[in-house]
């Protein structure tokens, strides 16, 4: 299906595109809210300033695909194939992306405010600048590297990344041992909504 077939079935009233073979469509600046993408094949696709609020796009394929300044408000991700898409500025505000692979994705700048990221993979994924606040990343991760610099969170977040540093032994710096059982530290750490999750202990002063 081409990207302009689409578009003529979506404007008729058509909603469902299951499984629909769209490699390599350009669909740059259409307009499918609430579109049934379960499965698609989008490898490849052009998407940038794409309408896709509340779409489903659940197990579709959107390996490489250009996503920038989309709006994927509310849409359904889960288990999607991003790995490589540019997402540069998107807005993937309340998104479902759990367990979606977005490792290599260009996420520069995008909106992930209130999106449900647990257990995504992130690994290697360009975050700069990203806004993750309300954001859950359980079990997602996170990629260690300067493409995470200047991302935007909230306390919540903070916490449990703190709480993860002060269950770190680390060996032979005794400036961290100092810093680790910092009260003030410590009291953020143990705000960590993951203690009572997930039944952990607090970490002591």
């Amino acid at each position: 299906m081409t990207g302009t077939e689409l578009l003529k079935r979506y404007v008729a009233g058509e909603r469902d595109f299951h499984d629909a073979d769209l490699h390599g469509a350009d669909l740059r600046g259409a307009t499918l809210h609430d579109a049934d993408l379960y499965g698609a094949d989008l490898h490849g696709a052009t998407l940038h300033d794409a309408d896709l609020h509340g779409a489903t796009l659940h197990d579709a394929d959107l390996y490489g695909a250009d996503l920038r300044w989309a709006s994927l408000r509310e849409a359904n991700l889960r288990w999607a194939d991003l790995r490589w898409a540019n997402l540069r500025d998107a807005d993937l505000h309340g998104a479902d992306l759990h367990d979606a692979d977005l490792s290599e994705a260009n996420l520069r700048g995008a909106d992930l405010s209130e999106a449900d990221l647990r257990g995504a993979d992130l690994r290697r994924a360009n975050l700069r600048w990203a806004d993750l606040r309300g954001a859950d990343l359980d079990f997602s991760t996170l990629p260690l590297w300067c493409g995470s610099f200047d991302l935007t969170c909230d306390k919540r977040l903070a916490a449990q990344m703190i709480y993860h540093l002060c269950r770190m032994d680390v060996m032979d710096c005794p400036e961290w041992e100092e810093l680790r059982h910092d009260p003030r530290l410590v009291a953020l750490a143990n705000q960590s909504h993951v203690i009572a999750t997930h039944e952990l202990p607090e970490v002591g002063v």
